[in-house]
Parts: C-alpha cells; structure tokens; sequence
C-alpha cells in the first residue's frame, strides 16, 4: 500500500527523523524525548497555536512516591495505584474491560514523569485524595493547565524541535507496511509531505468532536453532543484506520452537564505560569489558612467542572430555555438536553434544596480531594449562572424562558413527587413549592473525552491486522489508549505525558540508515 505522491511539490516534501503529528501534552512530550535523544524533530499541529485537550483539562495528574508524597510522610507504591485504577473499574461495573500491560507501564512511570515535568518548570500542590484511591496521590498544577503547554513549548523550542502550525493531518504516506510520513493540508491549501527517517507518532488526541466517528462507535444520541474541546474531530483515528489500524473502547465516551463557560476569564485562568507566581501560590496554598484562599479555589471550581447528580437526587428539576420539562431527570438527560433548543437548560429548585446545597454531602460540583464548591460559591464566583426569584413567574422571566411553561412543568414535577416519585436509591424527593424559587444554568451537556484509542502493543506501535505493527507507526495519550480505561481524575493527563516520553523515545530509535529501504 503506497501513498500518492498527487498534488505535493518538490518543494513541500521535507524530512526529519520523527514527525510528531499533534501539539497537545502527549505530543509535545513526544517531540521533546525524540529530540533529547538525539533526533532530528517535527511537531505538526493543525491548530494556530499549540495546546490541545492537555491545554483545557482541569490539570491533576496522580502520582505515587513523588516528592509531595514524601514530604507528608505518605508510603505509597505503583502496585497499590495499579490496585486503585482496578477498584474505579469495578466501581463503574467495567473490571473486563481494561488494558492491563498499558496500566502497568502507566502506575510503574509516573513518579518519573511528575518529576520531569518538574524539572522543566512545572509545579504542582498536593497530594489531594478521590476515593476509591487508598491514599493521597492526586497532584494538581498550578496556575492552570497551560503550564503544561508553557513549559514544554518553551523547552521544546529551546532543544531545536521544529514546531509548524496549521497543518493538518490528512493521510500517512505507506509503503508495505512501513508508514514513512504523512501529509498535511495547509490553510491555503498546499498539500505538504512529511517524510520520517525513523518513527511517526500520532498524538491528535479523541474524536469528541467528530459527530461521524461518535455516531459510529458510540451512538446517534453521543454525537449530538458538544465536545469541550471543538478541534478533537478524530484526525489520526481517520488516518490510521485508513490503512488498516482498529480503534478499541470507542463506545467509551465521557459525557456530562456542565455550566457554559464564563463570559470573561477568571483570574486563575489568567495568571501567568511563571516560576514566582506558582511559588508563591504553592506556598499560600500550604500555609495560609482555608478562608483565605478558598475563593480563589472556588473561582476555579466553579469554572472547569460538571453538575453533580445530587440536586437531582433531592428533587431539583431540569428545564430547557423555554421553560419545559423534557425529560426524566434519573434517566441519562445529558442525552436529552443535548436535543433541546441551543442544548441548554436551568436546573430548577426551591429555598429548602437551596438551603440544603450549603454543606457537605449537598455540593454543586466537586474536584475529588481539592474542594467543595456549593450554591453560596456559585452565587459569589459564577452570578450569570445563578438567579433567584420569589415567585416561579419572576424567576422564569429572569432566565428568558415561559412562564406559563414553567408553572406547567413544576406543577407535573410536583404530582409525580406526591404520587410516589423516588430517587434511583430509594429517597423521597422534595418538591419544588417553598419561594424563593432558584435557577442554575444555563447548562449544557458536553463531551469531556472519548476514551477509543488505536490498539498498539507494549513499544506504542499502532497494531494493523492480524495483530502485527506496522513498522515506523506509534500512537500516545488518547490515540494510544488501547483499550485502557483511565478512570478518576489525574490519569488521561498522566497517560499522555507518559506515553509521550515513551513513544517518542522508540520513534527516536528506529531511525534507519541511509542504506536501509
């Protein structure tokens, strides 16, 4: 199988010894192991600038024997976390599905990987605990998660990667079973190929915004919902499936409600990744007292992260915009409000829910182990998604949506209660009736990551039929997940920085010589 040579000029072929095809974490990562060990490199992104997922996550990685861990006296091991990832499995009913050899290189190198991104400028605070983890081994970044893309472009660049934008992926150049490029479109419509002397490594990320791809192996309700991060449209899956390469867990989507995103950025979405400015927030955030920098956490909190089930589990209701009732809040309506008009809605509830979501166990959103974030810090942090009314009337005009409309929805809402309506684990609900009335939204439901990775085997070679790998090809982070489930917070972002380093060290060593065919 040999790729064209239709449409590229003399002039657009260029050649390195590895070609990194995505500039998120895991891509960056590549460039930078293939270039520390001596190779020549190419970072391709088709994005005006670098970043991808890694750029937009909440930024927590989980990590065990790091230095954070030592300095609170915490014994912890990679067999006990590789035990942990099992528990999150079992937890979510998923113990047969798993890739047990990638969990392993994942636990068995992450103190590693923490600490190299350390010593390229990253910090981190911690370590927090999420059950079902034994132990405190949750380390989040600081400011944000562009301190990631920060530190390692700049190193990047620093070390002679050539990195070049707006390029996008379009079909990888195949002689035999030898991948030995790819090519990319540009934005003024050039065809440019890329030709590697050694490894190319595909790191484009999921397919969360790819409708085509969800439908296919996730469902025709997936793919009408949003993606968190638009550019995600499943490129290197395309390409590689082109020539023979197989996606597995592509029905494993991770789909929530969430808040829309603030008008203007917050200030912690602002700060600046330098060195003084996370020093400094490092240290406040382990000595100053918890009211002091709890609204800066909240800030965050309430910015980057999805509704909890529990408002629904005591009686709050969800509306679309006009103020409509479309579904049964117990059975999935993150696939239903993903059909309502805008796909967006208000969660509804009265003052004695209000009154409840004050305190723990009642929280609006949580980020396991760092904070709580409740209706007050909702109502400080994030004032265009809350509002409050006396009456139902006054609050659905203050949300945009029917009066009459949510009077109609409340009321049915209401009699399902009193006609014996339970929550999935039994409780009684409360109904909606005691003013104030409160409205949260709007909200929408959004697609945080699809976990269909390329199958790939212990070196990162993407695996074509029959098992066999084709000679040039690796896959990191999403697209080399391999049927792997990265359950809880602290492993997607693990897994790409890992496998990064990884993939781009084996594309480093099979460089041929100028002899070799």
């Amino acid at each position: 199988m040999a790729s064209t040579d239709k449409g590229v000029a003399a002039s657009d072929i260029y050649t390195a010894d590895v070609i990194v095809l995505g500039g998120g974490g895991s891509g960056l990562a590549a460039a930078i192991s293939a270039r520390t060990h001596g190779r020549d490199v190419i970072l391709l992104e088709k994005n005006p600038i670098l970043g991808g997922s890694a750029g937009r996550s909440i930024g927590s990685m989980s990590a065990t024997a790091t230095p954070h861990q030592i300095r609170k006296g915490i014994k912890d091991s990679p067999d006990e976390h590789f035990n942990d990832l099992g528990e999150f499995n079992a937890k979510a009913g998923k113990s047969s599905m798993d890739n047990l050899v990638l969990r392993r290189i994942l636990v068995d190198n992450m103190n590693d990987t923490l600490r190299w991104l350390m010593s390229l400028g990253v910090r981190f605070f911690g370590p927090m605990i999420e059950p079902p983890h034994r132990k405190s081994r949750m380390h989040n970044v600081l400011p944000s998660s562009r301190s990631f893309i920060y530190h390692l472009e700049k190193h990047a660049r620093a070390i002679g990667v050539d990195i070049r934008c707006d390029r996008r992926g379009t079909e990888l150049v195949v002689e035999g079973n030898r991948v030995l490029g790819l090519d990319c479109s540009t934005p003024d419509g050039r065809i440019e190929r890329y030709l590697a002397r050694g490894g190319v490594v595909l790191t484009t990320g999921d397919f969360s915004a790819s409708a085509e791809l969800k439908a296919r192996f996730g469902s025709a309700a997936v793919a009408k919902i949003s993606p968190i991060n638009p550019t995600n449209t499943g490129d290197g899956h395309l390409m590689a499936m082109k020539i023979g390469a197989r996606v597995l867990n592509g029905n494993v989507v991770n789909a929530g409600i969430r808040f829309v995103p603030p008008p203007r950025k917050k200030l912690v979405q602002l700060l600046p990744p330098w060195t003084p400015v996370t020093a400094c927030m490092e240290f406040a955030l382990e000595n100053l007292p918890a009211w002091m920098i709890r609204p800066f956490i909240m800030s965050f909190l309430t910015t980057v992260l999805g509704l909890t089930d529990k408002l629904f589990d005591q009686g709050a209701m969800l509306v679309n915009k006009q103020g409509e009732r479309f579904c049964d809040e117990f059975a999935k309506p993150v696939y239903k409000l993903a059909e309502q008009p805008e796909q967006s809605g208000f969660v509804i509830f009265d003052a004695r829910l209000a009154e409840r979501f004050t305190a723990y166990p009642y929280f609006i959103s949580t980020a396991g182990g760092i904070a709580y974030a409740y209706l007050p810090d909702y109502q400080r942090s994030r004032p265009e998604v809350f509002a409050k009314a006396d009456t139902l009337a006054a609050l659905a005009l203050k949300i945009g949506a029917s009066p009459d409309a949510l009077a109609a929805a409340v009321a049915q809402h209401n009699n399902a209660i009193k006609e014996g309506r339970q929550s999935p684990s039994g409780k009684p609900l409360t109904p909606i009736e005691n003013g104030p009335f409160y409205s949260l939204g709007p909200v929408r439901s959004y697609v945080a990551s699809s976990d269909g990775g390329l199958a790939i085997n212990e070196r990162f070679q993407v695996l074509g039929p029959d098992d066999k790998p084709f000679e040039g090809l690796y896959a990191a982070g999403i697209m080399g997940l391999s049927g792997m489930l990265l359950k809880g917070h602290g492993h997607h972002l693990g897994w790409a920085f890992t496998s990064g380093r990884m993939a781009g060290r084996n594309a480093a060593y099979c460089v041929r010589t100028p002899n070799e065919n």
